[in-house]
């Protein structure tokens, strides 16, 4: 395991998140790396720092009163559609803040694209740039598909197609939900070299297209629809990597699962 694998993997270490295999890698790899393990002693003083119960602090009782007031119950009940519409905006909100707080220059790069921007591509920089921020990445760390794939069970309406690519260049690191276009959807994480790929996919009722490929911002994205699905991949990589990472990934999707 190299150092930059073993950091996008500390803070799940510390967590106890990970597999046993991924866990015994990163220790191994602690007991090899004083800077590692530095970095780690850092995550964890600063883990029980922020754990202490002096930072607590209970709510003013008039604050609390306005919580528990009763609300006059809703005559119209909204569409689902109409429901998810608030919550996208306020993540979209919440990404934007974050970013403003944390990476001024990305903020400031993409908090206004020009006129007949895709809102898609424009959601899917945003969710890509919040995944590169501590702790924002994987919600399941590991490089097994058997184990990305089924932490989604019961958490989508939908299936994603997982495959592991380290035999291409590309392995697989784990995975989170995310939101894209009003979407609850599947990212897929892979790494190549110091690289960090983000693969989007939900379900679409559109016809299979052929490949869009877009340059924004420093980022490539390339867009495409098969069997029912929706794709969306994001990197800083070369162009060419990416497109070999989707070309690598469509004939893996192509083949039957074993699982």
């Amino acid at each position: 395991m190299m150092c930059d694998d073993a950091r996008l993997l500390l803070h799940a270490y510390l967590d106890d998140e990970l597999d046993a295999a991924n866990s015994a890698a990163v220790a191994q790899h602690m007991q090899d790396c004083t800077a590692c393990t530095a970095r780690y002693g850092t995550y964890a003083t600063l883990h029980k720092a922020l754990a202490q119960p002096a930072l607590y602090r209970r709510a003013p009782e008039a604050l609390r009163q306005r919580w528990t007031q009763a609300r006059p119950a809703v005559a119209v009940k909204a569409s689902p559609r109409r429901r998810r519409a608030p919550l996208a905006l306020a993540m979209a909100a919440g990404f934007a803040g974050a970013l403003l707080l944390t990476s001024p220059a990305w903020f400031h790069a993409w908090r206004q694209p020009a006129l007949g921007d895709d809102q898609v591509v424009a959601e899917v920089i945003s969710g890509h740039l919040r995944s590169l921020q501590e702790q924002h990445l994987m919600d399941v760390v590991s490089t097994d598909q058997h184990t990305v794939k089924p932490w989604f069970e019961g958490k989508l309406d939908f299936s994603p197609r997982v495959k592991d690519l380290a035999s291409e260049g590309f392995p697989l690191v784990g995975g989170r939900l995310d939101a894209i276009d009003g979407h609850a959807v599947a990212a897929l994480i892979f790494k190549r070299r110091l690289h960090v790929i983000n693969l989007y996919q939900w379900p679409t009722e559109a016809a299979a297209n052929t490949q869009v490929q877009t340059q924004r911002h420093g980022f490539t994205v390339i867009r495409w629809r098969a069997d029912g699905m929706q794709y969306v991949a994001i990197s800083d990589v070369n162009e060419n990597d990416l497109k070999q990472f989707v070309l690598a990934f469509q004939n893996e999707a192509s083949t039957p699962s074993t699982h």
